[in-house]
């Protein structure tokens, strides 16, 4: 077994691979840029070494800086984690030639594999199913418009070396195929150093369902069941689950059968993904094979008991695999909801800053028999950094089914508190509650099909606006309370605090009656029931579990002027809770109207500005490139929204901009 480990990586991934080497016993050493100096891995690890400026082209990519960091602390092995170098051929090489080794594949399978074209072509000789496509690289834009339309639209335009959804891009139309080329070619370029894309179909309704599988180096290959990874955002893996409540045993075993074929073909060893297309009939369709451990292994994990990265470890120690094929049984239903920096209020687009709070729930086995994991590399006080991928966390529930698990996850969400930044926990939460989703019914499109306007918040429905009502009735109940017993008005006056009370919840009056029984405040509706609350809530506190009417629920608080700002289930409301007569003059106020920005182009997000596609007096139409800004390695492009005359511009290729500053006007 090796003595010490070097982690090419950052972040939750190289927090993971540290966990599994100490349980190992495996000392760690962890590798960082300017950036990370101060990161969770960094401190996690029992060494860590410098390897360069901040961004990733100068620090975690440099294959040499690497070999180097791990030579110079006598390192015997390296794991690359996922992304980065994770399926970089030349990398692997240069490990065996320093006499290190490669936690990871042989260097022929990443080779055969890792590129796109390549592995397409070894498939389809193995008589493995694949997507139609143009395997061939594509020159320029104008080679992938002809090539485009001679597939048929639409394409999905996607870089060979890519992976995490980075360098891919669907196009309807040429214009589409024009722009997405040149994005998907940059994006490869600043994340892989390998700008190379090729054009296949893109399948319309379609499941991305994936296998996982392990081998050693004495050719012993087995599957580990499939995950669901069909909610995507921009081809990025949001929510992931295994297995999939799609296919059956029969697919399954097809799709895992024709995976280990697949991988033996390449003389694979060490832990693989192959991802496949499946329709509505259950045909699959070779989609790429990841030749490293993928961000959602957690779900298979929890369903099968093993632990992927120590088997990544003792299959590079050169020990075979401990169990065969008819050992492998799934136990329960485990989802994955991956938790990003970035506000789904604004499109999901990048955010970054300070996470001034960071509590995330208790992990382990909780009092109902599910299980709450959490992967991380962040912790409270740290820095989201623009350099890198925007995660912040992996969140995981595990429960003997689907449904319970789906459950579990909800109330994860709910006890989940991040604070500093925009983040997408609001929008897990609603995918949890959808009807479409709890059915199962999904595919790659499910975001745009589901949130066609993009993310505006959950409304909620009337029992969940009287819940929440109720809620802050207790809790502005509990501070009227507190404030009495300060003053001592309480002993003086024991009639100075009312009962009656109107609660407002997203634009809803409810008059309501406040009386204590016991350990409870029953708070009585006018036109409505009764309940019993109760709750450990005392003023100050950001989070606490209300228990209503019998069920819990844990909802996040925090004051908002003269409100209470309440989230819950993905629920983002403040709520008021007045005197009747306070409330009845509060009726009379008017409405702050929000300033008129529809004359400018304001950053949507911190990132830097790459190119000005127009000037000063140009004419513009709805849908014209206007800018392109690029943020944690996605390039993002902004356009018009309706025709207009430059009038002036703010901002220059190359300025750093922060949320909402100002990049041009319009006359």
């Amino acid at each position: 077994m090796f003595r010490k480990i070097l982690i090419a990586n950052r972040g939750e991934i190289a927090c993971r691979v540290i966990r599994t080497a100490r349980k190992l016993g495996i000392a760690t050493v962890a590798v960082y840029s300017d950036a990370d100096r101060d990161a969770l891995h960094v401190k996690m690890a029992d060494e860590a070494i410098h390897i360069g400026p901040s961004p990733s082209s100068q620090s975690y990519i440099v294959i040499g800086k690497i070999v180097d960091a791990a030579k110079a602390v006598g390192a015997d092995a390296v794991h690359p984690g996922y992304g980065f170098l994770s399926e970089n051929a030349n990398f692997a090489d240069a490990l065996k030639d320093a006499g290190i080794a490669f936690i990871g594949p042989p260097v022929a399978a990443i080779e055969a594999m890792g590129d796109k074209i390549t592995s397409k072509r070894i498939a389809a000789a193995a008589g493995i199913s694949t997507v139609p496509g143009h395997m061939d690289l594509i020159e320029d834009a104008d080679e992938a418009v002809r090539i485009a339309a001679s597939i048929g639209y639409p394409v999905m335009i996607k870089a060979s070396a890519g992976g995490g959804g980075k360098g891919m891009r669907i196009a309807w139309n040429d214009r589409e195929a024009r722009e997405g080329f040149q994005s998907s070619r940059n994006e490869a370029k600043a994340s892989f150093g390998d700008d190379r894309i090729f054009i296949e179909k893109f399948v319309t309704e379609p499941r991305h369902i994936e296998i996982q599988v392990l081998g050693d180096r004495h050719r012993n290959i087995v599957y580990l069941g499939e995950r669901e990874c069909s909610i995507q955002r921009r081809n990025q893996k949001v929510i992931e689950e295994a297995p999939s409540p799609f296919l059956d045993a029969a697919t399954r075993k097809a799709m895992g059968e024709q995976a280990v074929a697949l991988a033996r073909e390449v003389g694979y060893f060490s832990a693989g993904t192959v991802e496949f297309i499946v329709d509505g009939k259950k045909n699959f369709y070779f989609l790429e094979m990841n030749t490293r451990l993928q961000v959602e292994h957690p779900v298979t994990e929890l369903i099968t008991g093993l632990d992927l990265v120590e088997e990544m470890i003792r299959v590079a120690a050169g020990e075979k695999l401990r169990f065969g094929q008819d050992d492998v049984m799934l136990n329960g239903w485990a989802i994955e909801s991956r938790l990003y920096a970035e506000d789904p209020y604004r499109n999901f687009l990048p955010s970054i800053g300070r996470l001034t709070r960071y509590r995330p729930p208790v992990e382990g086995r909780r009092d109902d028999g599910t299980i709450v994991r959490n992967d991380t590399g962040v912790f409270e006080g740290g820095e989201i950094s623009m350099y890198y991928d925007p995660m912040i966390a992996k969140l995981c529930a595990w429960a003997p089914d689907r449904g319970g698990a789906i459950d579990a996850m909800a109330r994860a969400l709910d006890d989940f508190e991040v604070e500093g930044i925009g983040h997408n926990l609001p929008f897990l939460s609603a995918v949890m509650a959808q009807p479409r989703f709890r059915e199962g019914r999904l595919t790659t499109a499910y975001i745009q099909e589901e949130f066609p306007d993009g993310f505006q918040g959950v409304e909620p429905d009337d029992a969940q606006a009287c819940l929440l009502a109720a809620v802050a009735a207790f809790i502005n109940a509990r501070i009227v309370r507190r404030s009495a017993r300060i003053s001592g008005a309480l002993a003086n006056h024991p009639r100075s605090i009312g009962k009656d009370w109107v609660a407002t919840i997203a634009g809803r009056e409810f008059a309501l009656v406040i009386a204590q029984d016991g350990a409870s405040d029953v708070i009585a509706f006018a036109d409505g029931p009764s309940l019993a609350v109760s709750s450990d809530w005392l003023p100050g506190d950001s989070h606490a579990t209300f228990v209503v009417d019998g069920k819990a629920a844990g909802v996040k608080v925090s004051l908002d002027g003269s409100g209470l700002r309440l989230r819950w289930r993905g629920i983002d409301v403040t709520a008021f809770v007045r005197s009747p007569r306070v409330a009845e003059l509060a009726r009379l106020m008017p409405v702050k109207t929000p300033p008129d920005t529809s004359k400018m182009l304001l950053c949507p997000m911190p990132g830097v500005i790459t190119s000005l596609a127009v000037q000063v007096g140009d004419t513009v139409e709805a849908g014209q490139t206007l800018a392109t800004v690029e943020a944690m390695k996605m390039e993002n492009v902004l356009r018009a929204e309706h025709r207009a005359v430059v009038k002036a511009i703010a901002a220059r290729a190359g300025d750093s901009l922060a949320v909402d500053e100002l990049i041009m006007e319009f006359e």
